[in-house]
């Protein structure tokens, strides 16, 4: 199953793929690992795409990512959200097609707000939603009820955040019971409309 893919890809497997692109582009391999980039992070990487079900299938678009942004950072969280913004096209087109229009849902901004500070004290590396349980528990069920909303008539449920909070939003949404697709707004293409369906984290959630 696609969802467990990323417990699936070791460092075998990551290593097949290095050899495959070794072939094509022996330059780009030899430069990114393991002179700039360990295995480990390398997997890791692989493995937070994999758990959003983003595909590895373009893999030479992700070496480039990663050859591009490993001079900057060396977090394995940082390191996933240049990839997907290189592979973004590619990640909107899995969600919604060719569909011009894309329906998204968004955080209130105050609480949008409050997430982000509390991560700046936290750390780039910290991937823990500081919420109370009451207030985690509402966002949770109007997320639900905004993506069921979504699915009765077809469409996917996309909730679209500032970039330093998506990898929490990404692992929060993945406690609900609909399934979410997380993007910030630097991987909306330049091609699609975004149209806001539904606001959610309110005092009421």
């Amino acid at each position: 199953m696609q969802s467990n893919a990323h417990a699936l890809l070791g460092h075998e497997e990551v290593q097949q793929l290095l050899d495959m692109l070794t072939k094509s582009s022996p330059k780009l391999v030899e430069e990114l690992v393991p002179k700039k980039l360990s295995i480990s992070v390398l997997l890791k990487v692989l493995q937070n795409l994999l758990m959003e079900q983003v595909s590895l299938k373009d893999f030479r678009s992700i070496a480039e990512a990663l050859a591009e942004a490993v001079d900057r950072t060396q977090d394995p969280l940082s390191l996933t959200a240049a990839v997907r913004i290189a592979l973004s096209r590619l990640i909107v087109q899995s969600i919604n097609g060719s569909d011009v229009e894309l329906p998204v849902i968004t955080l209130e901004p105050a609480l949008e707000q409050m997430l982000l500070s509390s991560m700046q004290q936290g750390g780039p590396s910290d991937e823990t939603l500081v919420l109370e349980p009451g207030m985690a528990e509402r966002l949770q069920t109007s997320l639900g009820q905004a993506a069921q909303q979504q699915e009765m008539m077809g469409k996917p449920s996309v909730l679209l955040v500032a970039a330093p909070i998506r990898p929490l939003m990404a692992r929060f949404v993945r406690y609900g019971q609909h399934q979410v697709h997380v993007l910030s707004y630097q991987e909306v293409p330049e091609n699609k409309r975004v149209t806001i369906v539904a606001t959610v984290g309110g005092g009421n959630a």
